[in-house]
């Protein structure tokens, strides 16, 4: 299961927080000039591969979230692609602009291995991330999501599958597609 200590993300603060500044660098120097920072070195935990994802939000209200489900380079340099994809890619928003940049918060998602779960009734709403599947088709949503929409299991993979898989509502219903969960280490520029 999704919740297993060996696959909990648990990051220091100093780690936390060296992820935090490499992020805002990275969206500052890379929205003004295109130019990246070098990553940090030193620590392995940050050259551990991890999955990651970058949200940023701007007066309280999403300004871009990307990031990957499966660990496919060190955190650090995942963290810095995530944080120029959120910036500049996520086609739900224009790329962010340099004046920008002051007004957005940053906040990072370090994820556990996915893990397929064989019932709707194992995902617990609040601790666990859900990616459905169907064919070439699947949606994510991060853990924190559905508290903070204030929706139940039901409501969270009912529009998963509409708004983000682009598969029917009820496509969650078993055995319609596959449901993985992952848990996820979730850090911003508020708390720190």
């Amino acid at each position: 299961m999704a919740g297993d200590a060996a696959d909990r993300v648990e990051l220091t603060e100093q780690e936390q927080q060296i992820l935090l500044d490499l992020a805002r660098r990275t969206i500052e120097q890379y929205v003004s000039d295109g130019s990246v920072p070098e990553l940090p070195s030193g620590d392995p935990v940050l050259e551990q591969p991890r999955a990651v994802f970058v949200t940023l939000h701007k007066h309280g209200q999403l300004r871009g979230c990307i990031g990957t489900l499966e660990a496919r380079e060190p955190l650090a340099a995942a963290v810095r692609s995530s944080a120029i994809s959120a910036a500049t890619q996520d086609p739900r928003f224009p790329p962010v602009r340099p004046d920008e940049v002051d007004d957005l918060e940053i906040e990072i998602s370090v994820l556990s291995p996915l893990k397929k779960v064989n019932s709707p009734d194992e995902i617990i709403v609040g601790e666990h991330g859900v990616m459905v599947c169907r064919g070439m088709r699947r949606g994510v949503f991060l853990p924190q999501v559905a508290p903070e929409q204030g929706w139940d299991r039901d409501t969270m993979l009912t529009c998963l599958c509409a708004h983000k898989a682009g598969l029917s509502p009820d496509a969650w219903r078993p055995p319609d597609c596959d449901l993985y969960v992952f848990t996820c280490q979730v850090f911003s520029e508020g708390e720190h």
